[in-house]
């Protein structure tokens, strides 16, 4: 006789329970798995774009930056800085590539720059030059330790005696003041125009004309016979004093050596440029 298979098909009711309907036929244990093979960092699409917004919103901007060259001693450095930093920042960094003090260095952009200007504001400009004056350390150390006993030999006959007082400077000055010589402003304080100081004597009565070149570092002393260009780095100090009754003017003498021989005098020097000439040709550092 022929049997007939009772063994029940696939039906609905032969299904465990936890198979998934519409075919599927996956079980629980098969879909644990599948889940657990899930990437975890993978995030849903609109978090993913909301981090990658704040991501961009902590980006630090770039401060602007301006390419310009600075000349110190005939040597070009190319330099590119922030632009809306301050002069004393770029002083501090002249300092580690030129070797010259913060407080010994001069910077002339448009004029004299001051330490509390932006670079925009003083008028840095791309592809713009900048003058930097000032000396050396191992030059300002060697100014310091020169032999004293000329400097206080020279100080002790100032106590004694005013310079416009001595000899050989009275034959200079009893000549009286030359026509022809700038106005001078007693107790004032004035920049050095930009024209060249002219109108004073030197200690042979002849005219002297001071003309400032700090984009060379050098100051021009002219006579009627020649001018002689001297490195600011070369005159080692400046002495001055009113001149008695004309207090307005003054006697200036540029020390170029360890002597008093080497000193250059100057006669009528008007009062308000006496302590710019010092600063054009000293900066800040002076030891005396």
């Amino acid at each position: 006789m022929d049997y007939i298979a009772s063994g029940k098909g696939d039906t609905t009711e032969n299904c465990d329970p936890n198979l998934i309907s519409n075919g599927n036929t996956k079980t629980a244990l098969d879909k644990q798995i599948a889940d657990n093979d899930k990437d975890p960092a993978e995030a849903p699409a609109e978090s993913a774009a909301c981090s990658s917004e704040s991501i961009d919103d902590s980006v630090c901007e770039i401060p602007e930056q301006v390419e310009f060259t600075v000349v110190f001693n005939k040597v070009k450095h190319e330099i590119t800085f922030a632009y809306d930093a301050t002069v004393l920042d770029l002083k501090a960094h002249l300092e580690r590539i030129c070797g010259v003090p913060q407080s010994a260095q001069k910077l002339i952009i448009k004029g004299m720059a001051r330490d509390n200007m932006t670079l925009r504001k003083a008028g840095v400009v791309k592809g713009g030059k900048v003058m930097l004056v000032g000396s050396k350390m191992d030059d300002i150390l060697a100014v310091k330790s020169a032999p004293k006993d000329v400097e206080e030999k020279s100080s002790s006959q100032s106590s004694k005696e005013p310079l416009c007082m001595q000899k050989n400077h009275r034959k200079v000055l009893d000549k009286g003041i030359p026509p022809d010589v700038m106005p001078g402003i007693k107790g004032v304080k004035e920049p050095l125009p930009p024209i060249p100081l002219s109108g004073m004597l030197n200690k042979h009565g002849g005219k002297v004309r001071l003309t400032f070149k700090p984009e060379q570092d050098q100051l021009w002393v002219g006579t009627k016979e020649r001018t002689e260009k001297l490195a600011m780095t070369s005159i080692k100090s400046i002495t001055s004093e009113p001149i008695k009754d004309h207090e307005e003017y003054h006697i200036m003498g540029l020390q170029l050596g360890a002597t008093e021989a080497s000193r250059y005098w100057l006669y009528w020097v008007p009062a308000q440029y006496v302590e710019a000439i010092k600063d054009a040709v000293l900066g800040v550092w002076q030891f005396f």
